[in-house]
């Protein structure tokens, strides 16, 4: 996997916890942030962390934040800061603004200074917990339409069938996405149509909850 490099503006709870994990998956994260103190920890675990105000155009120039393929505005509770700073960006070139909001009037005005992308975390946070808690067996809820969902099935009395002959995706809506073997610790992705399931094989499967409520393999 090729390494982007992203850029951070503002080091707080949700923006460090973001940069790690971009961290973690093999990229390249610059930070920055106006408290030395959030700038002396991220640069510890960042790849570069600078202290600097980004409501400044200037120094947004400067640090070449605009010319990252990817920059990520979690400025905390100043809508004034973020709508500033993701209006800087676009205006430097930048490609790609992701912009954390707090409101709905919020991401209104985040969406004309032209960020690309508007995120909820605390929203999204709730959705997935709610589903989890509604779907035993969730694996993660989807944004990709209305109630999707990914989770996780344990074969009984499909024992024997194969996925050809299940045609699962014309029969219950849904499709399976990756097989864990009984007595494996591994999933195997895009599994063979024609394998015969055995009890206590493991479905990992994609549909909406409404198709997924209730239904036993």
């Amino acid at each position: 996997m090729a390494r982007k490099e992203f850029g951070v503006v503002g080091l707080g709870k949700f923006g460090l916890s973001l940069a790690k994990s971009l961290m973690h998956h093999g990229q390249m994260v610059v930070g920055v942030d106006s408290d030395p103190e959030k700038v002396k920890v991220a640069s510890e675990v960042l790849t570069q962390a600078y202290q600097a105000e980004a409501v400044d155009k200037v120094a947004l120039k400067q640090l070449g934040l605009a010319e990252l393929p990817s920059v990520i505005v979690s400025t905390g509770q100043s809508m004034e800061a973020s709508i500033l700073i993701t209006l800087f960006l676009k205006e430097l070139g930048c490609r790609s603004v992701t912009v954390k909001a707090m409101s709905r009037d919020h991401e209104k005005v985040l969406r004309k200074v032209g960020a690309d992308e508007v995120i909820f975390p605390e929203r999204y946070a709730a959705e997935q917990l709610a589903a989890k808690l509604a779907v035993p067996g969730l694996i993660d809820y989807l944004p990709l339409g209305t109630n999707v969902i990914l989770k996780e099935l344990t074969v009984d009395r499909w024992s024997g069938k194969t996925l050809r002959e299940l045609n699962l995706t014309n029969s219950y809506g849904i499709q399976v996405v990756a097989v864990r073997a009984a007595e494996e610790s591994q999933f195997v992705f895009v599994p063979k149509a024609d394998q015969p399931l055995q009890k206590g094989d493991v479905l990992a499967v994609i549909g909406r909850g409404e198709n997924l409520m209730g239904l036993e393999a």
